[in-house]
């Protein structure tokens, strides 16, 4: 087997409709464009300048100024999760989630660590700076577990 012999399976591939041959395709006249109008013109569809100033601003995102706690990013982890990834003993919080891959690493935007009570926890870890489930915190504290002030 060499590059030049491979083919894609059979069934997998399928020829581009065409659309817009005459009277007799299925697509033929208006070749589904519907009728008149800028976007049945040909390049009417990408190039619509007709929104105006205010969409484009709302598109720009704000990079400036304060921001709601509504905007910080919450990352859920399941208690199945530190089981799996954590020692005994070790500290659970947002660097050590990072490090672990648990949680995305964020730049700019503030983020918040919600540890959710999913699974088992058999490991006495020590949790700061997470928010904590009820039943996440019963399982931390029935491990052997501390839980540190949230954030």
């Amino acid at each position: 087997m060499q590059l030049h012999t491979l083919k894609p399976f059979k069934g997998s591939t399928k020829k581009a409709k065409r659309v817009g041959r005459g009277h007799g395709s299925a697509h033929g006249t208006t070749a589904t464009r519907g009728t008149k109008g800028q976007r049945a013109r040909s390049g009417g569809r990408n190039k619509l300048k007709l929104k105006g100033m205010k969409q484009m601003l709302l598109r720009i995102p704000k990079t400036r100024g304060f921001f709601r706690a509504a905007d910080i990013n919450t990352y859920e982890v399941n208690v199945r999760d530190l089981e799996k990834h954590f020692k005994t003993g070790e500290t659970v919080n947002s660097s050590t989630l990072k490090i672990k891959g648990l949680i995305k690493p964020t730049k700019g935007t503030p983020h918040r660590v919600k540890i959710l009570g999913t699974g088992t926890l058999t490991k006495s870890l020590t949790i700061e700076q997470c928010v904590l489930s009820a039943a996440a915190q019963v399982k931390v504290e029935k491990a052997g577990g501390t839980v540190m002030a949230a954030v």
